[in-house]
């Protein structure tokens, strides 16, 4: 008898790419569990973060709303944009679920529950460790969360963040839960996001591998490279790094998502253990919160529009007794984070809020809905808008149309010819009247949500700011924060 109202599972990275699962990632990559949940799913090959920063990304999923939407495309406090209503552990507890947090929720203050009954956080580990009076302690090795630099653990597996956070789940799902009722459990893990800091055999599994080398189209090197892009790379001196320490790097981040990946086997066992039933009717949703550039185009880290950074894993698994159930399939649907909450709050026979800009994964799979024609970015910093937004963008799932305010600038792929971003096609005259139409509707799309991007019937613009990149390089280092990383860190 199919359950209506199953365990549901969403487990999220934090910055992980697209093109680290299969059959994108390098054939050397090991993540058995993350294959056969997609061998077992439906893997959504065209899955954005519309915004590609942490807090922005986890508010989307929180609420169903792009960032353009909920009103905070940056790191800025989540408080001041969502509360208890209407989130997606309110929307499940409603419908009775228990529901708990385990590990990243980037939430501020740091405490806020935003409707989890129960929250465990990275900030409980790094207390926990400092108390328990072992010499060996987590991120002593002096990288911060912001470089793009590979080095070892200061600690052996079992004592990392990701071992402790799958721990975590592991004694919810046999100990802490409530049997009598379904739960719904968010497992946030924190890595790969920098530091890049594997523990062994993580950090020398991939050392000796052919790792791809970053791609880098002629436009980045170029004049015609965005400025706000160069500005971020430069103000970061991430244009600087060497082809060597770039594969060190590359060689780390893989490593830290097999050790996801083996430590997510942990939670999978901790439900097979309650009998194969429990595992098999458990609903799953895998992603992450965005990706990383990691060297391509000479940058690091997220932000932008590109495939590197906002293209991410997306698997759906449903429960194996329900009849729509399909697996081993990919489809090409143009997802959104945005479409988490409609699809597990639907899946759980809850109400979906009127107002967000996801869609229930399920309606579209059967036929019911339309898949969205188009996906609204935009991203900025803690600059006053609209003069801090960085890009605006969108994307059809073939084409993309990226505009820079300042300068302004823009840019064009074509996603089915130059998946790589290679070539940009914004200056082609061929492409003129494409560029147009994908211009012209991010324009209408601005204007039917109050136009607070337009400077009458044009998006916002404004001129370059004219400082050098030897200023942009003296600004302060990126990486620091280390140490105190359980008392109220921002990154």
């Amino acid at each position: 008898m199919p359950n209506p109202q199953p365990n549901i599972i969403l487990i999220t990275t934090d910055q992980q790419r697209f093109d680290t699962l299969p059959p994108y990632a390098p054939p050397f990559m090991r993540t058995p569990h993350l294959d056969h949940l997609a061998r077992d799913g439906v893997v959504f090959d065209r899955a954005y973060a519309d915004c590609p920063i942490c807090v922005a990304s986890r508010i989307t999923i929180m609420t169903g709303k792009y960032a353009r939407s909920h009103g905070l495309p940056n790191n800025g406090p989540s408080t001041s944009r969502v509360g208890r209503e209407g989130t997606l552990p309110t929307l499940l507890r409603e419908v009775g679920y228990q529901t708990a947090a385990i590990g990243k929720m980037h939430f501020t203050p740091e405490r806020a529950r935003h409707g989890f009954d129960e929250m465990v956080l990275p900030a409980d580990y790094y207390r926990a460790m400092s108390r328990s009076g072992n010499p060996l302690q987590p991120m002593r090795h002096g990288l911060g969360q912001n470089e793009l630099y590979p080095t070892l653990a200061t600690v052996p597996e079992n004592m990392t963040l990701t071992s402790w956070i799958a721990e975590q789940c592991v004694e919810y799902i046999q100990q802490r839960r409530d049997p009598t009722v379904p739960f719904f459990l968010w497992c946030s893990f924190s890595k790969p996001h920098p530091p890049l800091d594997p523990p062994e055999p993580y950090y020398s599994m991939y050392r000796d591998c052919d790792i791809p080398k970053p791609v880098c189209g002629a436009w980045s090197e170029s004049e015609d490279c965005p400025e706000a892009l160069k500005r971020a790379r430069e103000a970061w001196s991430l244009d600087l790094l060497t082809p060597e320490i770039i594969h060190e790097a590359r060689a780390a981040y893989y490593g830290l998502i097999t050790q996801i990946d083996y430590n997510l086997g942990r939670v999978f066992a901790a439900l097979q253990d309650f009998g194969k039933e429990m595992f098999d009717e458990t609903l799953f949703v895998f992603t992450s919160d965005h990706g990383e550039f990691l060297g391509d185009h000479h940058t690091g880290a997220k932000t932008f529009f590109h495939e590197s950074s906002a293209h991410v894993p997306f698997i759906l698994r449903l429960p194996k007794s329900w009849e729509e159930r399909r697996y081993g399939e990919r489809v090409k649907t143009l997802t959104s984070l945005a479409d988490v909450l409609p699809t597990l709050v639907t899946a759980a026979g809850g109400q979906v809020p009127e107002g967000i800009d996801g869609q229930d994964l399920r309606a579209v799979l059967r036929g019911e809905i339309a898949p969205r024609a188009y996906l609204l970015a935009l991203a900025s910093w803690s600059h006053p808008e609209p003069q801090g937004a960085q890009h605006l963008s969108l994307t059809d799932g073939r084409w993309k149309y990226m505009w820079y305010p300042e300068g302004p600038a823009e840019q064009l792929f074509d996603l089915e010819t130059d998946p790589q971003e290679l070539t940009d096609l914004a200056c082609d005259p061929a492409y003129a009247d494409k560029k147009q139409e994908l211009k012209a509707t991010l324009i209408e799309e601005e204007r039917s949500r109050g136009g607070n991007y337009l400077s009458g019937d044009e998006l916002v613009a404004f001129p370059r700011q004219g400082d050098s990149t030897a200023f942009r390089r003296s600004n302060p280092w990126p990486g620091y924060h280390t140490e105190h990383y359980g008392a109220d860190v921002r990154h």
